[in-house]
């Protein structure tokens, strides 16, 4: 049986998580929006997820809406001693499956109270306020007025702690002035490294970075240097991409998504895979490629 303890453990709030955790996001249907192709597939998923060491499962209601939550509480239920469930709010579905804001206090409020409802808990463990002055991309602005309102929840017991996504140094420094941060979820992977800074600076502070699409912008080229790595290592490209995370800074978590029980086994599998140190200053120098954009999501 793989497991992720092997990526060894972080802090993520008052509990040390392993650095290998699990993203929700593509339970739900294409586009994440509406139910899962598979139902049953999806609860096994999760529930073969936390029986491989996986205790820190990434979130939100408006995934679906509604469904990665109802699928995790229908899976997970009573959940497992030492399970982090980490959930965002700050934007919401459109009709039309379209991402839009939704950071008014009102709002923030009651996406709190729906993720409490439909996830089963009392209170949130990790509620990541998602910035959307710019949906594609961290965009300065002032968060104060939505982060106070998530502060006020937490201190009437309804959320545990605190993180961002989306967010900026700026806004970083802002949230923490109101409110203690454990975590902050941007996108970062091996060739999109505009969070470098921010990454140390976090580490410095003993706060979680958490990445996601960790095969998101890879141009053709990257992506071929990307492969031969693989290939010399007998892994997949996936793999190789999660490791060189774990790799790269200790307080970087990972949350990896997956429909399949296949994609997850071999993700999870990451957490075994040691990168040489010349496999390791080849996959950086892949980082400082510039060729034309071709994205390739992660699974």
């Amino acid at each position: 049986m793989n497991d992720v303890h092997a990526a060894g453990r972080y802090r993520l709030g008052d509990r040390a998580v392993n650095r290998l955790g699990f993203g929700a996001m593509q339970l739900a249907g294409p586009g994440v929006f509406g139910p899962p192709k598979n139902h049953d597939l999806a609860i096994a998923v999760l529930r073969t997820a936390v029986a491989h060491g996986v205790d820190h499962i990434d979130t939100s209601d408006f995934y679906g809406p509604h469904v990665t939550n109802l699928l995790i509480a229908e899976a997970l239920w009573p959940y497992p001693s030492g399970l982090t469930i980490v959930t965002k709010v700050g934007a919401r579905r459109g009709a039309d499956a379209s991402w839009l804001p939704a950071m008014r206090p009102k709002e923030l409020t009651d996406a709190v109270h729906d993720n409490l409802r439909h996830l089963r808990v009392d209170a949130l463990d990790v509620v990541n306020l998602r910035i959307m002055k710019n949906e594609r991309a961290p965009t300065e602005g002032s968060i104060e007025e939505a982060f106070t309102t998530l502060a006020g929840l937490q201190a009437q017991g309804l959320i545990r702690h605190l993180g961002l996504s989306n967010a900026t140094s700026f806004q970083l420094a802002e949230a923490r002035r109101i409110a203690a941060v454990v975590c902050v979820q941007n996108h970062y992977n091996l060739v999109h490294r505009a969070d470098d800074a921010l990454v140390d600076e976090l580490a410095a502070a003993g706060i979680a970075y958490v990445p996601f699409f960790p095969l998101g912008g890879f141009s053709p080229l990257q992506s071929g240097a990307l492969s031969r790595q693989a290939a010399e290592l007998k892994a997949t490209p996936m793999q190789v991409a999660l490791a060189w995370l774990l790799h790269h800074a200790p307080n970087i978590l990972l949350i990896p998504g997956t429909s399949s029980p296949t994609h997850l086994r071999e993700n999870l599998a990451a957490a075994h895979l040691v990168l040489p140190a010349e496999v390791a200053a080849a996959l950086d120098k892949i980082g400082k490629t510039t060729a034309s954009d071709s994205p390739l999501r992660g699974r």
